[in-house]
């Protein structure tokens, strides 16, 4: 069992806290690092691993909501723009600009022209933050991306929104890791079973659910935070807590394929019922979807319907040596949208026309906060409302303009980088890698980053690669193990690195160093673990070995 997390527990039981925030999602997380940011003192929970939920199933972007240009939600798109832009300012190793190449299929419901304005406006309302959007006639289209099949196309247009270097649910962790670092107790796998007010606090009665025990406490706070995400509902039922806002459900599932382009550039296309459908880079493969299906619960799953659905479509659009088939799946991503509704039960509501708005609903008189709906891009919005919401009940927050969020200062990122200089660190650096070593640890760790290049100093065999086409060194496997309060196998393999939705089960079977990455994280358990994860319904992999035949583009003439 993780170190800091068995420290935590303890924590969580003795102390009393401003705020408990439940739900380790994004909301939950920007919510606790604001907090603890600012100088409260703040506990964290989740029933399952942070970002283990809708937060490890979007589509890795941070996008402005240039569909929203349709139903005229300009103030939306504005404050998305900007919300995209404060990102990619504070993150700029992490979220970085990317272009979308949409191609317009002809009875289209809008001319090309008539989008590539929409898009000259959205590119005006972000601020003129990105690069200017182009159009693009038949014959630019064949030449940039030869992949695009132009049955039918008339032309399309570029432009530009940004997307996470790593996967979503990395980027969440760090947030809860800068909230750890702020001082804030947190805990994974903590299900928070009944909550009451008893004087002035809230009592949440929780269960450890990695104990076999299942052992039960209490936890005291001041103030509450529900960032349930999909779950908040069911929360705010089992406390008695009665909102305005509430949720309704739209599915989304993507699938991870073999690359189909070389190029770094997110494909976009509308699919045959008429929504944005994205082909999406992901590392050294290819992301596809998404799926938008109303459902009634958040506990969704992949269907064979929403599997033909993205292939169809996907072959349909794509110039392919041979078409994508369910073998050619390497892993799957399935996640609710959880749309907020207000004032209105969620039968009469149009979830078609709901956009991805987020409601922060707090009850002053009761000290407690519900967080509705949202996405990755607004976050920063959510955890400074959060924040502004706990001072209004009282809770004094000693650094209240602090800001709480961003890489580390531009002082820390030219030591760290003279130092892996020194270090000919990047001569390290694998033939098939995807960039340099010295990238990539200031991208996942920031300030740590320091402390891993003296662990190689100290000893250079911590520069090994660990795990075989993983990108994981040795010291990187002993932070995580040490700072990242890995529980189980799938909680590295999908949520604190991509792993898993990059590698085959049978090439994660087989990976050099996998094993023994197994040991670092849970030394005597080790064999347990990697039992439970591939012997579980969590191994996300639908096919256990690879196509005779990779799936390729056509190449350009």
């Amino acid at each position: 069992m993780s170190r800091l997390r068995t420290t935590n527990l303890d924590k969580l039981q003795r102390e009393r806290f401003d705020v408990l925030v439940v739900g380790g999602g994004i909301n939950g997380a920007v919510s606790a690092a604001a907090l603890a940011g600012k100088g409260a003192r703040v506990g964290l929970i989740d029933r399952k691993d942070f970002a283990s939920e809708t937060s490890q199933s979007s589509s890795n972007l941070a996008w402005g909501g240039i569909k929203y240009l349709e139903t005229m939600e300009f103030g939306l798109v504005h404050k998305l723009c900007r919300s995209r832009n404060k990102l990619m300012r504070a993150y700029p190793s992490t979220v970085q600009e990317i272009r979308f190449f949409a191609s317009i299929a002809r009875g289209f419901r809008f001319p090309t022209w008539f989008l590539y304005l929409g898009a000259l406006f959205y590119w005006v309302i972000g601020g003129g933050f990105t690069r200017l959007p182009r159009l693009l006639s038949r014959r630019k289209i064949a030449a940039d991306e030869p992949v695009v099949k132009l049955d039918g196309v008339v032309g399309g247009f570029e432009y530009s929104d940004a997307y996470l270097h790593d996967n979503d649910a990395r980027f969440v962790f760090n947030f809860v890791r800068s909230a750890i670092d702020q001082g804030c107790i947190a805990a994974n796998y903590i299900d928070a079973i009944a909550a009451r007010r008893e004087g002035n606090d809230w009592v949440v009665t929780v269960r450890d659910v990695n104990d076999e025990t299942a052992s039960e406490f209490e936890i005291r706070a001041r103030t509450l935070v529900n960032a349930c995400g999909p779950y908040a509902d069911l929360f705010n039922e089992r406390a008695d807590i009665h909102t305005r806002h509430r949720h309704v459900f739209s599915k989304g599932i993507h699938l991870i394929v073999d690359r189909v382009t070389p190029n770094k550039r997110v494909l976009t296309f509308f699919a045959d019922d008429g929504r944005l459908f994205f082909v999406i880079p992901m590392g050294p493969k290819t992301c596809i979807g998404t799926t938008d299906t109303k459902v009634e619960s958040p506990d969704t799953h992949v269907t064979e319907e929403d599997r033909a659905f993205v292939l169809d479509n996907i072959n349909k659009r794509l110039n392919l040596t041979r078409p994508i088939t369910p073998e050619d799946v390497i892993a799957e991503r399935c996640g609710v949208r959880p749309l907020v509704v207000s004032g209105k039960t969620p039968g009469k509501v149009d979830w078609v026309k709901l956009s991805r708005k987020h409601a922060v609903e707090a009850d002053i008189s009761r000290n407690i906060i519900s967080i509705f709906g949202g996405k990755l891009t607004d976050c920063l919005n959510v955890g400074d409302e959060v924040a502004r919401a706990i001072a209004r009940m009282g809770v004094h927050l000693p650094e209240p303009a602090r800001v709480w969020y961003g890489e580390p200062s531009e002082s820390v990122r030219e030591s760290y980088f003279q130092q892996a200089r020194a270090m000919r660190l990047d001569e390290l650096t694998s033939a098939e890698a995807s960039e340099p070593i010295s990238t990539r640890l200031w991208r996942r760790y920031g300030t740590h980053s320091l402390a891993l290049l003296e662990h190689i100093r100290q000893d250079p065999r911590q520069a090994d690669l660990l795990i075989e086409h993983a990108e994981y060194l040795r010291v990187e496997i002993e932070e995580t193990a040490a700072r990242e309060m890995v529980v189980t196998l799938e909680d590295f393999l999908r949520r604190r690195s991509k792993v898993a939705l990059v590698l085959r089960e049978s090439q994660l079977r087989e990976a050099d160093g996998l094993r023994e990455a197994c040991r670092i994280f849970f030394g005597t358990n080790a064999e347990r673990e990697w039992q439970r994860y591939f012997g579980s319904a969590h191994c996300p992999t639908p096919t256990a070995q690879a196509p005779a035949e990779r799936v390729g583009a056509v190449p350009a003439a």
